[in-house]
């Protein structure tokens, strides 16, 4: 398995339902997706998403906010703030995300998981084409997330950073709750998802994406 998502033998079957990989250590692990896939990963600023999605993604795109922002950048003047065209950014952002599932393929996302509408759009744009959408959450708490941030050198706005925190604190908290009944399927709070996978700080580092299933 090279890690950019194709790995054709293996016997591992299919990512579905809910998957808790929080206390997983030492061997690695391997998810399994339709080879059309759209896999949303969600985590607090500075949990380490890029890392992920950068070990993930040599073959497979990624619609990341943080290129959006840059690429809007770009093409603005110095001197306007960024809160100034914010409202672009995000169309533009969706945008990105909309010709990303029409394009078809697999498809990475990077989100901060607070916000499920953004969830529920994303599924209504896979159905149309076909295709499944799954959801990958790290499930790392804000002060190792602000030590990812001191470490990268970018901070997250304080107010926003809170947003995210109670918005993915409530995720967080109903899947594992859904997860302690041991039903293994889809919990409610995500019923628009195929499947979510639970991280911690050791089985992000362990885990890779494989997809290779025959297109839905």
């Amino acid at each position: 398995m090279d890690g950019t998502g194709r790995s054709g033998a293996s016997a591992q079957p299919r990512t579905v339902g809910l998957v808790d990989l929080r206390g997983a250590a030492g061997a690695a692990l391997e998810l399994r997706y339709p080879a059309d896939a759209v896999v949303v990963v969600s985590g607090l600023p500075g949990s380490g998403k890029s890392t992920l999605l950068r070990r993930w993604s040599a073959a497979v795109p990624v619609v990341d906010p943080r290129d959006v922002h840059e690429a809007c950048e770009a093409v603005m003047p110095e001197r306007l703030p960024y809160g100034v065209y914010r409202p672009w950014a995000r169309l533009v952002h969706l945008n990105w995300l909309r010709s990303g599932i029409r394009d078809g393929g697999p498809l990475l996302v990077h989100d901060c998981g607070s916000r499920p509408w953004l969830r529920r759009w994303l599924a209504r744009g896979a159905r149309r084409q076909g295709r499944e959408l799954h959801l990958v959450v790290l499930d790392i708490g804000p002060e190792q997330s602000l030590a990812g941030q001191r470490a990268r050198g970018r901070w997250a706005p304080r107010r926003a950073f809170a947003r995210h925190c109670a918005g993915l604190g409530r995720l967080v908290g109903a899947l594992t709750l859904a997860g302690s009944a041991g039903t293994g399927v889809v919990p409610t709070v995500v019923a628009e998802v195929t499947s979510v996978v639970l991280l911690d700080v050791d089985s992000r580092a362990l885990v890779t994406a494989a997809f290779d299933y025959p297109a839905v």
